[in-house]
């Protein structure tokens, strides 16, 4: 970013003096704190600090290892570029990690340092930066993921040139304290640990009372305790699923669907509900016996001995017991279920649903006749086309996915790594890669040094590692094991015995028998329990994001003493790495746009202190692979129809999508023109529902008007539909209070916009209206009011009609309320959404949509009141010499541009644009960062031109002759956001 001396000083002038005043806002002073509800987190300006600078200094007084894995990305990259630094940490009450010096360690461009004075309490963060300019971070936040990403913290950040007195004095005061602290070594560190781990256990004596997990004596009767257990309470979610059980039992309905995250507490749940709905006779029934001993072990603490209980599995058969703990595989037998009545139990729990499509579960649920059946699953979405919904009629008790839990603080928190797959003999880890290069020396030392430079969070490792094949997992397991590292492949051949011993010894505290890592391809995507697991490590395509959520949930059971779960993610050049975002984001709505800002945003929108990170390059291959995915491929968007329609029980709509989180419902409108073509395809009742005409009027309504990019002609639209006539005075009223002034002329433009007469198509060789090919108007002025022309009319008379078209306005609706945010509306624009050039025109309030060849990169408008300018920042390799502009950043306020070609300081285009300010000519700026985003740009504010900065230059065309053309600087309206700047001006994206 290039800056002036005045730039600093009108940053200075906006922080402390008028926050009216323009600025960059590179050298702004700010606030730094963490809230969840903004998106914000001290770590970001951290990770944005030291990616932009050329040395840094911290001083802490506690560091911890979370703390350290959430910045070791950032660190490891300045590592590569050469960029050194110092931190001072403190040995105040002990309370840095170890195994936080240690990994820092691991860099050798770091001097680590720590200060053995006890009052030593300092938290500020200092980077040198480009043109002679620091930046200090100062307040209340140590190096801990808590104080970067989830704290209540304070933390100034101001910028200082290199003669200011600030600088020396912070300067002077780090190096005099850097110069006193002790070395950080190896040596260091073993002699240090004794007196953390002493310190540690003298915390842990005065730990709080934890009100959730308790004991205390249970009946007492004549002075004696009749039992002493552990009393367990429902955590908030376990609470409002409680309820929502007992509403639907009052409703009479006697089956219901829990879809909860692993981890999250389903067990105990239903043990819970069991007990308030009285059950005397409870089966549970798994698919793993130890599944089944682990349940009931559970219930015994929710139940005591209220109730008798016991196994039903292989050659233990307790079926005298009140409560049955049973594996699928020996009850569904014909001879053992004729031991028990279709009625014997009044409650039975199917654990891990989504499997019971399979003949054995339909035995079971076939055979029984109870009071109440629960189901209980993490991913009832199954891609077999079983419909697992139906089993439950459809009722869903309560639903807490992935995301939603680590919010709530029912998982433990996670650092996730994308490691780029080593190139082997110049060729990529793909899908089709050869066994051999994938179990070779080389890739496994790779494996090996970035599991333990990622590390864990006690520093002991155990580990599960998922591989793509059998073949490869067994060969790499054994590669570990002839390195010393202690690891075990398991496969669908190894018994349940084997299974559960291996199970043991990854969780072992016995030095002798512990495992390391276990080796596997898919048998531990669902389905086991393996609450110590630190660390995942993923060696596989991704094939699908709820087998990914899967796999990583393995890790994210909490258990005491696990700080947090690290990921480590092997990307290669694999085709479905746009997936990766899907899983870690939670979002499933397939929209290209989201996921690139999800991925640009990094971990500032997860919750709590969980961290996604990737190299450079693994990056890259994710950007590339949204770039390339067809997200409206048939056979996915029927998958995702009919996974909806089996949750609802009926043919879902445009707003069944937006409610249960799904898929973007537009992509069948990108696919089929309609919604309603789409599912014309999918549902029998709807062929021939609709005339021709009408199916095509449903078309333009949703791809011309009902988008979710302006407000105007769909709020009009469903009031007419609602009404009929609509006071005009009376709907601006109610538009205002919603959002903003709404003005004449783009009422008249919204009238036109539904009208159909601002897109234009080609009949007999001209140009029309589209309204006036299809021969159809919908509404039409009456006095001050609006009222439905009988054209429309007479479409909503057909049932199907009006059902589709009120469901597109509602889903446009939606879409446009969830982005708006009244701060960031500039006239008819928001800062930072995304417009196509027609949406541009349209907002405008352009009669008609002008032909893209008249456009280029800008286009005054006729009446010269407005001139959109789009901009492509990187140009694509093959674009023409004459139109290969220079566009781009001076920083964040200030924007450098070139006009078309052949245009002189005098041209009528450039006249207008030099005279705007007088005109009152508006001049909004669009950008997208290159053309494998496809067609649609970021606003990114309105323009001004600086007076002095028109300039007469020339480009060359293909065949180097130069062409006039004119350079102009313009001053933005707003600075632009800092993450959005970053991803036009940063290469790693494109």
């Amino acid at each position: 970013m290039s800056f002036s001396e005045n730039d600093f000083l009108q940053n200075l002038a906006n922080g402390f003096v008028d926050r009216r005043r323009d600025s960059s806002r590179e050298f702004l002073p700010r606030l730094l704190t963490n809230n969840r509800e903004e998106s914000r987190k001290v770590l970001t300006s951290l990770e944005r600090q030291l990616v932009r600078c050329k040395s840094f200094q911290f001083s802490v007084a506690f560091i911890t290892t979370s703390g350290v894995a959430s910045l070791i990305n950032a660190l490891d990259t300045l590592r590569v570029l050469g960029v050194r630094g110092k931190i001072l940490a403190s040995q105040y009450q002990n309370f840095t990690q170890p195994e936080a010096l240690r990994r820092l360690l691991h860099l050798p461009n770091i001097d680590l340092r720590i200060s053995v004075e006890h009052n030593f309490h300092a938290k500020g963060y200092l980077f040198e930066r480009a043109n002679q300019c620091w930046s200090l971070i100062v307040g209340s936040s140590n190096l801990t993921a808590n104080a970067l990403s989830k704290n209540a913290e304070w933390n100034l950040h101001v910028s200082a040139l290199e003669d200011s007195a600030l600088l020396e004095q912070t300067r002077r005061e780090f190096d005099y304290e850097f110069q006193r602290g002790i070395p950080v070594d190896h040596a260091f560190i073993e002699g240090y640990e004794s007196v953390y781990f002493k310190a540690q256990a003298k915390r842990a004596l005065v730990q709080p009372f934890d009100p959730v997990l308790s004991s205390y004596p249970g009946d007492i009767q004549d002075g004696e305790a009749k039992e002493l257990r552990r009393v367990i309470q429902p955590n908030q979610m376990q609470k409002a699923a409680l309820a929502n059980l007992d509403e639907i039992r009052q409703q009479d309905l006697t089956r219901a669907l829990l879809v909860s995250a692993t981890g999250t507490g389903k067990t105990f749940l239903s043990a819970f509900d069991a007990e308030a709905f009285g059950a005397k006779k409870l089966l549970f029934v798994v698919h793993r016996r130890n599944i089944a001993e682990a349940a009931m072990a559970s219930y015994q603490e929710v139940h005591g001995q209220s109730r008798t209980m016991g196994l039903y599995s292989g050659e233990v058969r307790d079926f005298d017991r009140d409560f049955v703990f049973c594996t699928v595989q020996t009850l569904s037998k014909p001879e053992n279920l004729r031991k028990f009545f279709p009625t014997h139990f009044d409650y039975i729990v199917i654990d891990e649903t989504h499997r019971a499509g399979a003949t054995s579960y339909q035995a079971v649920i076939d055979y029984f006749r109870p009071r109440f059946l629960l189901g209980m699953t993490a991913t009832p979405e199954r891609t077999d086309g079983y419909d697992v919904f139906s089993l439950f009629d459809h009722t869903i008790a309560y639903e807490i996915r992935l995301h939603q839990a680590l919010e709530e603080e029912m998982l433990c928190p996670f650092h996730y790594y994308g490691v780029t797959d080593l190139a082997i003999n110049d060729q990529l880890v793909d899908e089709s890669t050869d066994f051999n290069l994938l179990t070779s020396e080389e890739r496994v030392s790779r494996i090996l040094e970035k599991t333990a430079f990622y590390g864990t969070d006690s520093g002991e490792v155990r580990g599960l590692v998922f591989c793509s094949r059998t073949d490869e997992c067994k060969a790499l397991a054994a590669q570990f094991r002839a390195r010393g590292v202690r690891a075990i492949a398991l496969t669908g051949e190894d018994s349940e015995s084997a299974r559960v011993e291996a199970i043991h010894r990854l969780e072992s505290e016995d030095p002798a028998d512990k495992l390391d890592y276990i080796f596997t391809v898919d048998i531990f995507n669902e389905g086991v329990d393996i609450p110590r697991v630190n660390q995942v490590v993923m060696l596989r395509p991704t094939q699908s994001a709820i087998v990914f959520v899967q796999q990583m949930g393995r890790g994210l059971r909490k258990t005491g003493g696990k700080e947090y779960l690290t990921i480590i993610d092997f990307i290669g050049n694999y085709t479905n790495n746009f997936l990766v975002p899907i899983a870690l984001y939670g979002d499933h709505s397939y929209n290209k746009d989201r996921l690139r800002k999800l991925l640009n945003d990094g971990s500032r929108t997860l919750p709590g202190t969980s961290t996604i990170n990737f190299d450079l390059i693994s990056k890259k291959r994710i950007y590339s692979a949204i770039d390339t995915a067809n997200m409206q491929r048939l056979k996915d968007l029927r998958k995702d129809y009919e996974l909806l329609k089996f949750q609802l029980g009926r043919a879902p709509m445009m707003m069944d999508f937006i409610e249960h989180g799904s898929r973007d419902p537009y992509l069948y409108v990108d696919a089929k023109k309609s919604f309603f073509h789409f599912a014309e395809t999918q549902e029998d009742t709807l062929k021939g529902a609709l005339t021709p005409k009408q199916k095509l009027v449903q078309e333009k309504f949703s791809k011309e008007i009902n988008n979710g990019v302006r407000a105007e002609e769909s709020m009009l639209l469903l009031a007419v539909i609602n009404n009929g006539v609509v006071d005009l005075t009376e709907f601006k009223r109610t538009f205002t209070r919603k959002y903003g002034d709404l003005t004449d002329a783009a009422i008249d433009a919204a009238i036109n916009g539904l009208n159909l007469r601002f897109v234009r198509a080609k009949k007999d060789g001209k140009m029309l209206p589209v309204g006036e090919i299809l021969g159809f108007q919908a509404v039409e002025r009456w006095g001050s009011s609006v009222r439905p022309h009988p054209d429309l009319l007479a479409c909503l008379a057909q049932p199907v009609f009006k059902k589709y078209l009120i469901d597109n306005i509602e889903y446009s609706m939606a879409i446009f309320d969830a982005a708006f945010a009244a701060s960031k509306m500039r006239d008819g624009f928001q800062l930072y959404k995304k417009y196509s050039r027609k949406d541009v025109f349209r907002i405008l309030n352009w009669e008609t949509n002008p032909v893209a060849q008249n456009v280029g990169g800008y286009i005054v408008s006729e009446d010269g009141t407005n001139c959109p300018i789009f901009v492509t920042y990187h140009k694509s390799e093959g674009i023409s010499e004459s139109t290969n502009y220079e566009d781009y950043f001076i920083n964040n306020l200030t924007f450098a541009w070139m006009s078309k070609s052949n245009r002189r300081l005098d041209s009528n285009d450039v006249l207008a644009i030099r005279n705007a300010r007088d005109t009152g000519m508006r001049m909004p700026l669009f950008i997208k960062k290159s053309d494998d985003e496809g067609a649609d740009f970021y606003f990114v504010g309105d323009l001004e031109a600086l007076d002095d900065s028109f300039e007469q230059a020339t480009i060359s065309n293909d065949k180097g002759k130069l062409l006039p053309v004119v350079k102009v600087q313009f001053r933005l309206s707003d600075p632009v956001e800092d993450s959005l700047y970053d991803y036009f001006t940063h290469d790693e994206a494109h």
